[in-house]
């Protein structure tokens, strides 16, 4: 017999589920949240986004003063790493938004369970000693890491994203297996700490997914900063004697390291879950299936996040979650995957929005492209940070904006008023005619608009 009874109960405490819980508690719904780590937040928050920023700000920090600071007029000398203390302030950073997203449950009243969340046959959900019954449960588990075969996570010299954010030493030599968002990221962040970096990626290009124009100009910038690069190999297996790591590529002679970083991507987080007791086959992805409201095969159980298919993105699964239980409290929700930005938060950042060119032409759209590159922009020449540029997609017939991408200075930021203008069907027109303030760096995204009819003012 179940001890407990909710509205709603949540499965996982990450970005998906900690804020589907707050929404869920705001309309209303007697509401309770269940995962396996004492600390909330998820993976994004405890051993993924966060953490990884907070090392991405400090070790850009640091080569500034190695290598950048004499651009301003600033002379450093006997610049030191104290990577216990930069660990220490990463730590410090995380700790305090998982307290921080402790004090939400309780300021909204959201009943906290700790442990293994698993479905019994009659749909309650078992938590430790408890039995929970709910009228509705929210699956957002998240993502693990994905592998390779011939590669194994348990030698303590093969990592992935979770223990190379938290190294007690720079490695001399880190090969990343997979060019993707993680590894160009903690690749960049070791880089600058000192140590030798190498990509390994099966495809013949970094960022796969991403536009072309987009990958070949952040190629370009990080192959300039000492990341190197192996394409077009496939790495067929691991070996490791303790003191560092031996990888096999096929076709190609073996890579050898201090350390490998394994970032291919992650699969959904369904394991003990139980889902075979409710009914629910995850796909050969080992995705849950969901529809367009995010019910699955059972009847009252949901799911959002990374376990269902698409892209596998914070902010993504955010929206999701607020989607989903607003349709289950009113019966009325909102969600455009086409506005949803990517950001690669390397520097420079990289962020897109909409369509790329690629998509474009593979769907015979008629599109005009304005870019505008930030040398000519006056904040960025003031900033020293003059690299990179923003292109802007818009339909040839309509002037609708399609697609935006950036590689520069804060692209990160930049993208959230392109992915505005986007959701409200916004022309290049619009966004050219709207007044940005100078001097700063959003003025190329205006000029990019301009770009898009010829008319950009300063190239």
């Amino acid at each position: 017999m179940p001890n407990a009874e909710h509205d709603l109960l949540v499965i996982g405490a990450g970005p998906a589920g900690y804020v589907a819980s707050i929404r869920a508690a705001q309309l209303g719904l007697n509401t309770a949240i269940v995962d396996k780590e004492k600390d909330l937040g998820g993976t994004c928050l405890r051993v993924g986004c966060i953490p990884s920023k907070a090392l991405l700000e400090s070790s850009h920090k640091y080569e500034d003063a190695t290598k950048n600071f004499f651009a301003h007029g600033i002379e450093v000398s006997a610049v030191e790493l104290n990577l216990k203390s930069l660990m220490k302030r990463k730590e410090k950073v995380v700790k305090t938004l998982t307290t921080g997203v402790a004090g939400l449950m309780k300021k909204n009243k959201i009943k906290v369970y700790t442990g293994q969340a698993s479905f019994n046959k009659d749909k309650t959900v078992t938590v430790g000693a408890d039995t929970i019954k709910a009228k509705n449960v929210l699956i957002a588990t998240g993502s693990v890491p994905a592998t390779l075969p011939g590669v194994n996570l348990e030698d303590p010299l093969v990592d992935t994203s979770t223990q190379a954010l938290s190294y007690d030493a720079v490695p001399g030599h880190l090969a990343v297996i997979g060019a993707g968002v993680i590894g160009l990221e903690l690749g960049s962040v070791w880089r600058r700490l000192g140590a030798k970096v190498t990509v390994i990626e099966y495809l013949d290009r970094i960022m796969p997914g991403m536009d072309a124009e987009l990958a070949k100009a952040a190629h370009k910038a990080y192959t300039s900063q000492g990341i190197a690069f192996m394409l077009g190999c496939a790495v067929q297996g691991v070996t490791s004697d303790g003191k560092g790591v031996t990888i096999d590529i096929k076709g190609a002679g073996p890579v050898k390291a201090d350390r490998v970083l394994v970032s291919v991507g992650r699969r959904p987080n369904t394991q003990g879950l139980g889902l075979e007791n409710i009914g629910i086959t995850p796909n050969k992805r080992g995705q849950i299936e969901v529809n367009a409201r995010f019910k699955t095969s059972a009847d009252g159980v949901y799911a959002v996040g990374d376990v269902i298919p698409g892209p596998m993105l914070a902010h993504k699964a955010e929206e999701e979650g607020i989607a989903c239980v607003e349709m289950i409290a009113t019966g009325h929700g909102h969600i455009d995957y086409n506005t949803i930005p990517s950001i690669v938060y390397t520097h420079p950042e990289i962020a897109s929005v909409g369509k790329s060119e690629e998509q474009l032409k593979d769907e015979g759209v008629d599109y005009r492209k304005g870019s505008f590159p930030f040398m000519a922009n006056g904040r960025a020449r003031a900033n020293e940070e003059a690299e990179g540029w923003v292109k802007v997609l818009a339909d040839a017939a309509t002037d609708r904006v399609l697609g935006v991408h950036i590689i520069g200075d804060r692209a990160g930021d930049l993208i959230a008023e392109c992915a505005t203008a986007m959701a409200f069907a916004a022309s290049s027109e619009d966004i050219a005619r709207a007044c940005h303030a100078h001097p700063t760096l959003s003025e190329a995204v205006k000029e990019a608009a301009l770009g898009v009819s010829g008319r950009a003012i300063h190239i």
